[in-house]
């Protein structure tokens, strides 16, 4: 059992990064099946009065999602070494946010669960990957609450025990 738990969050964090590296070919490349999806969600947007959202030069235009997921993969993956064990956290938080979204525009929006006509495989790598996440958060607590209790002593300047 305690192999399981030492290396389970390794395995989840490669995991989640392999999915998120695979992507960004994708999205760095204009891939019409980017184009398709992020144009959906933009006809949505500005349906709704928010014209532009999710446009090339969007809010959360198919670069910034891509740019989050590569420091997500990059935070995993550096979490893989002791010294930065703790950024194993920190990537998976970023992760479980953008899976929530991604997740969330599947269900909420005109996109649909299938957007490629790939029998939902797109919806349900996010799943896949927004429960790796969600685990990974849960292992990891610890390290992420050392992490914020120094930033927040960082930020007060005053040590986290008083």
């Amino acid at each position: 059992m305690e192999k399981l738990k030492s290396f389970l969050p390794h395995t989840l964090a490669v995991f989640c990064s392999v999915i998120f590296l695979d992507s960004l070919r994708y999205k760095f490349t204009d891939h019409p099946n980017t184009q398709e999806i992020f144009g959906r969600l933009n006809e949505w947007a500005g349906s709704l009065g928010a014209d532009g959202l999710f446009a090339h030069s969007g809010l959360f235009s198919q670069y910034v999602i891509g740019g989050a997921e590569l420091m997500a993969s990059i935070a995993l993956l550096l979490g893989l070494l002791p010294r930065f064990r703790r950024l194993q956290g920190f990537g998976a938080l970023i992760g479980l946010a953008i899976m929530s979204g991604a997740i969330s525009f599947h269900v909420f929006t005109p996109l649909g669960i299938d957007p490629n006509n790939d029998g939902g495989g797109l919806f349900m790598a996010a799943c896949a990957v927004w429960i790796s996440c969600a685990v990974l958060v849960f292992l990891r607590r610890k390290e992420l609450g050392y992490g914020l209790g120094q930033i927040k002593e960082a930020l007060l300047g005053k040590p986290i025990s008083e």
